[in-house]
């Protein structure tokens, strides 16, 4: 359906991909992996034809449709998000904003041509049931309530909301277009947890070729039947998800390791012997057959090993054993209540996870622990020798864009020195030029890692987390993931990633309608108890 044969190409100075080969064939659901910077977006670039590569060829069928998501959604604005979505879905949308146009027409009893309006808008409204159009707003809105969206949203002009819904938008137009080819370069970023089960529910359904990229290990997994990897400019296929794919890649590394080994094994026993008789007239003979048969052989590469750094926390200070207590929290905004007499104890090394659908008040949970917010009635207190540590997403926008990595963190630990601070930049992703980047332009990636670089080089013993994986790749997260699984202090965290969630806690607390529910156990625990894997889902 899709290939790649024999493609190279160069972004400036660096080589992308030297003569790579890969198929996409239909009904496949691939997903796309390999490091940053490897050159996942420029291939979803060359299938959508946005660029060509520089020799060989991309070969698509004729007559395949292709949707291509990524996560440049450009400006939208004027429409209702509904309008947006069904513009995606081609003729149908234009004959939509007609029949609009012709009803708002309808409204207005002054006109003088209100026969001729009638007319047309019974014309344009045969139009529009000939192509489905009343089904597919139908779709279009069944497409965005899975994505989280209320009622009220679906019609509100779509240039009202944020980047993150945008971006929800943008994903609803293509999966409500049911290309015979999807392309969708990070769909999870900027969604809950109930999004990401009905959308991994959607594409498990979709019967068209899927090629996804994905930080998200445990989506990706639920999804995918095949991976393709990037790496040094060359492309790898794997059948099966994304485990067997780490799997695969450990064992062929270490076979690739054993066999480079064997290799350079012989080849110093080989030289050692020409070494010790090229010098004896009477081992001639067999001393050229020996330097011949060591120049035909084809010599064995070691793996090319990825550069994944850990991070070990240093111990953090205890604190007492009430790290955090609620009593009868009441919080609301407006009219809207969030919590009405919420009582809470987190203790020490107790890691709580915080479950609930969009509005439930999950944040705000975390922002009175930090005290970035007051309760309406009741008290928050934290205990006694308590060192907190909080990141937020707002966290990420208080970095002086005119400091460098290095500078922001040598300003926060004035008293270290540089050979630590440039191993912790490394640990976090920033080796050599990159911790001279300003931080005005890193990626939101960037920052959130530098970000949590600053809060865990002196580590606070209470980390109050806000979706701390957003925006981090799949190393950065298994290389925060473990770091925290070591970590002897006492969490309280919002996710959507389900790996985080069941590897880190072993406490949930569940912001529902019908009250606040606390489970001792982990998310694991959670999900087998409650048969669900988000409030308000059930399997």
């Amino acid at each position: 359906m899709i290939r790649f044969d024999n493609i190279t190409k160069q972004n400036s100075h660096r080589i992308l991909f030297f003569e790579a080969s890969a198929a996409l064939y239909r009904g496949e659901k691939v997903g796309l992996v390999g490091p940053n910077g490897a050159g996942k977006t420029t291939l979803f670039r060359m299938i959508a034809g946005e660029e060509v590569p520089d020799e060989g060829q991309v070969a698509i069928e004729k007559q395949v449709s292709i949707g291509y998501f990524n996560q440049d959604v450009g400006e939208m604005s004027g429409r209702s998000a509904v309008a947006e979505v069904m513009d995606g879905a081609g003729p149908v949308s234009s004959v939509a904003a007609d029949l609009a146009s012709l009803e708002a027409a309808m409204c207005d009893p002054d006109r003088a041509d209100m026969d001729a309006i009638i007319e047309r808008y019974g014309e344009v409204q045969a139009r529009f049931e000939e192509l489905g159009g009343y089904e597919l707003e139908g779709k279009a809105r069944e497409v965005l309530a899975g994505l989280s969206f209320s009622q009220e949203m679906m019609d509100s002009d779509v240039g009202a909301l944020s980047g993150g819904w945008k971006m929800r938008v943008a994903l609803a137009r293509i999966l409500l277009m049911r290309p015979d080819a999807m392309l969708l370069d990070e769909p999870s970023n900027h969604l809950d947890l109930e999004s990401l089960i009905w959308l991994e529910g959607f594409l498990k359904g979709y019967d068209g070729a899927l090629l996804m990229t994905s930080h998200d290990r445990e989506f990706m997994n639920r999804i995918v039947t095949k991976i393709v990897e990037i790496d040094g400019g060359t492309l790898t296929s794997y059948s099966g998800d994304y485990e067997f794919y780490e799997r695969q890649r450990a064992l062929n590394e270490k076979q690739q390791q054993a066999q480079f080994e064997r290799q350079q094994a012989m080849l110093a026993k080989e030289l050692k012997f020409i070494e010790r008789f090229k010098a004896r007239a009477s081992h001639a003979a067999q001393v050229q057959s020996r330097v011949k048969k060591l120049d035909k052989i084809e010599r064995f590469e070691p793996p090319r090993r990825r550069q994944i750094v850990s991070f070990d926390f240093p111990p953090a200070p205890r604190s007492g054993e009430d790290v955090a207590v609620f009593r009868n929290v009441h919080k609301g905004y407006g009219s809207r209540t969030i919590y009405q007499g919420l009582d809470l104890t987190i203790r020490r090394r107790e890691r709580w996870c915080v479950m609930g659908v969009n509005g439930a008040g999950k944040s705000t949970l975390l922002k009175l622990v930090a005290g970035a917010t007051e309760p309406d009635q009741g008290s928050v207190s934290v205990g006694g020798s308590v060192k907190m540590g909080y990141f937020s997403q707002h966290a990420m926008e208080l970095l002086d864009g005119d400091a460098t990595v290095f500078e922001s963190l040598e300003s926060s630990f004035p008293q270290a020195n540089q050979g630590s601070l440039r191993a912790l930049a490394g640990c976090f992703g920033f080796s050599g030029d990159d911790v001279e980047k300003k931080c005005r332009v890193l990626s939101g990636g960037e920052k959130a890692r530098l970000v949590m670089a600053i809060m865990l080089f002196n580590p606070p013993n209470f980390l109050v987390l806000d979706e701390p994986t957003n925006h981090l790749d799949l190393d950065t997260k298994e290389m925060l993931i473990k770091a925290l699984a070591n970590y002897e202090g006492t969490m309280l965290f919002v996710s959507h990633d389900r790996h985080f969630l069941a590897t880190l806690s072993n406490r949930v607390l569940e912001l529902t309608p019908d009250g606040i529910h606390q489970y001792s156990g982990g998310y694991t625990e959670y999900v087998a108890r409650t048969g669900h894997e988000a409030p308000g889902l059930h399997s």
